[in-house]
């Protein structure tokens, strides 16, 4: 697919297909993904894959802690089985797991190279017919989750990408166009 329409049509996905996502092509995808600018040539990222049975480990993760959060024990019980059910609907989660350098500006730098890199994982997904959402919830500080992904004390998940083949495509947003934004200085 042409690029400029692959970065046009590609989608966040929420729902998807109960069909896993073979581990060889999403390694393959990340391989090329890491081809990403890196000032500095830090590399500071590592990912986590967790499907199939793992997945029930992170959706009693959240169960329990939006159970606890809840005062209304029906409620909470309603609640947290909703959410138990939506992380077991993900065929896939792949944590992008970053380690903090004590550099301000270099652990800024770090960030937007692992945010290109996510971008880049996202297009070529989707050019495969798969699809995924990145997602920054405040669960990905809870020691559950950092234990479940095997997160280090020097290390910080900085996205959990919900990836499957889509069940369904949400229509695309409007965007602002650049040059509604640009100022140029001569």
């Amino acid at each position: 697919m042409e690029l400029k329409k692959l970065m046009r049509e590609r989608r966040s996905v929420h729902q998807f297909e109960n069909k896993p996502v073979p581990v060889e092509l999403v390694t393959e995808l990340l391989d090329t993904a890491v081809w990403v600018p890196n000032h500095r040539m830090t590399q500071p990222w590592r990912f986590v894959i967790i499907q199939g049975e793992g997945r029930h480990k992170l959706a009693e993760i959240v169960r329990k802690f939006r159970e606890a959060n809840e005062p209304d024990p029906q409620k909470a019980k309603e609640i947290g089985q909703k959410l138990y059910d939506k992380f077991m609907s993900v065929p896939m989660f792949i944590a992008v797991i970053l380690k903090v350098n004590d550099n301000a500006a270099i652990a800024e730098e770090d960030y937007a190279a692992a945010a290109c890199l996510i971008q880049n994982f996202s297009l070529l997904a989707w050019e495969q017919g798969i699809g995924m959402v990145w997602e920054t919830y405040p669960l990905l500080k809870l020691e559950a989750f950092r234990e479940a992904f095997g997160v280090q004390p020097d290390e910080r998940i900085i996205g959990s990408l919900h990836t499957g083949y889509p069940g369904k495509i949400p229509a695309g947003q409007a965007r602002v166009s650049a040059s509604e934004r640009l100022t140029v200085m001569a």
